[in-house]
């Protein structure tokens, strides 16, 4: 793509907090890394117009893409409003040639937005994950899907283990008892266990996973995992890890069980009724990856039935949750909304990344192909390793139900 001609650039952000962008922030500063754990690079875009550590994926951060967008004579929209047929994204994709948006608060690209973007060339995903674009509908129009690899893997992986440790030990209950006032030791412990000494699983173990079981392995666990790439024997005799062929195996003798695999319609309500009925009584799941990866309504009938001990995790299907979803008030659960790879450390990798990504664009040089999803009318890159073909955005127009409180 060249950068002579004026482009329109549209990017879906989460809203402002409700008490407005922070005058200042809790820290400084963040740590400078050199390199990710396997060696790649960090994203390197020739500049950045922001601050590490400050508030980069709301609407008023606008991913600090607006001077390097303007001061190119490019159009930069930014805006909260993505669902239904009168929001703000659905008018303004008409015209679009790039469209920027997080995993967190997703601007679905479903095959009829699609068809009506006549310019759209190209979808960057500011984090890890595009299932929320139509990938089928984008190899058939030739599309180019992108996204940040490695930019928010070790946030995510980081997110799991605290969620593994606050349902096993029942934290938030226990945290309700000091916030009412109240000092009912029974109570607070009448659920909490130690997780020494527990079976702990991951369903796929690339990036994520791999940091995950890294992570849990001085907790004294005994680990295991499944994955479609068997990883090398020295890494599996160095962690202590049991490898299983299925899920099915995988399940039935863990009692914790975390969830990293990509949202493909391989994947798609993976964990229904039959699986969780194999998995222990008791036992308790954590799901990072993609909502709907687990069966909304067989997760509510699980923790129900004591199936399952506890259900955690960041992210839901469709996002935002309605205000009705279940997953709000079901029993046991230790959800967040989808926060886990947005953390302020990695706003700055992600905004950085999609800079990169731009740059290459723009300038007509090749975007790195571990960032690449679609490419060329075919899965490409980090895409052809992780996804399958397809779509998995049904359901999506659901997320227009959500009414911010």
């Amino acid at each position: 793509m060249s950068s002579g001609s004026a482009l329109k650039v549209v990017c879906v952000l989460y809203d402002d907090p409700v008490t407005g962008i922070p005058a200042s922030y809790a820290r400084d500063g963040i740590p400078a890394l050199s390199s990710y754990p396997d060696g790649q690079t960090l994203p390197s875009p020739s500049g950045i117009d922001f601050t590490p550590g400050q508030l980069l994926g709301s609407v008023s951060g606008g991913l600090g893409l607006e001077p390097f967008l303007t001061g190119r004579g490019h159009q930069y929209v930014v805006t909260s409003d993505k669902d239904g047929p009168d929001s703000v994204f659905e008018r303004e994709l008409v015209d679009a040639d790039v469209v920027i948006s997080q995993p967190f608060w997703p601007a679905y690209l479903t095959a009829e937005r699609i068809a009506k973007a006549s310019n759209l060339r190209l979808a960057i995903t500011a984090g890890i994950g595009s299932d929320h674009v139509d990938l089928q509908a984008a190899i058939d129009r030739s599309i180019t899907v992108a996204e940040v690899t490695w930019c928010n893997s070790i946030s995510v992986a980081e997110h799991a283990v605290m969620q593994m440790l606050a349902l096993v030990r029942d934290y938030i209950p226990q945290y309700g008892w000091v916030v009412r006032g109240g000092w009912n030791i029974a109570d607070a412990v009448s659920r909490s266990y130690d997780i020494e000494g527990m079976d702990v699983g991951v369903v796929a173990a690339g990036r994520i996973g791999l940091a995950v079981l890294k992570r849990m392995k001085p907790f004294d666990v005994n680990l295991h995992y499944t994955d479609r790439h068997r990883l090398p024997a020295e890494v599996e005799a160095e962690l202590g890890l049991t490898y299983h062929a299925t899920v099915e195996s995988l399940v039935s003798v863990c009692d914790v069980v975390s969830i990293h695999c990509p949202l493909h319609p391989e994947t798609e309500d993976m964990f229904d009724d039959e699986l969780i009925g194999r998995m222990k009584r008791g036992s308790y799941l954590v799901n990072t990856a993609r909502g709907k990866i687990c069966n909304r309504d067989a997760i509510v009938r699980a923790l129900e039935s004591g199936q399952l001990a506890g259900y955690a995790g960041d992210v839901w299907f469709p996002q935002p949750a309605p205000n009705d979803h279940p997953w709000r008030a079901m029993p046991g659960h230790a959800m967040t909304p989808h926060t886990s790879g947005t953390s302020l450390s990695a706003q700055a990798r992600y905004a950085a990344g999609v800079r990169e990504i731009l740059e290459c664009w723009l300038d007509g040089r090749p975007i790195r192909e571990e960032y690449l999803i679609v490419q060329g009318g075919a899965l490409a890159g980090a895409g052809a390793h992780s996804y399958s073909e397809g779509d998995a955005t049904g359901g999506s127009e659901e997320a227009a139900r959500f009414t911010a409180g």
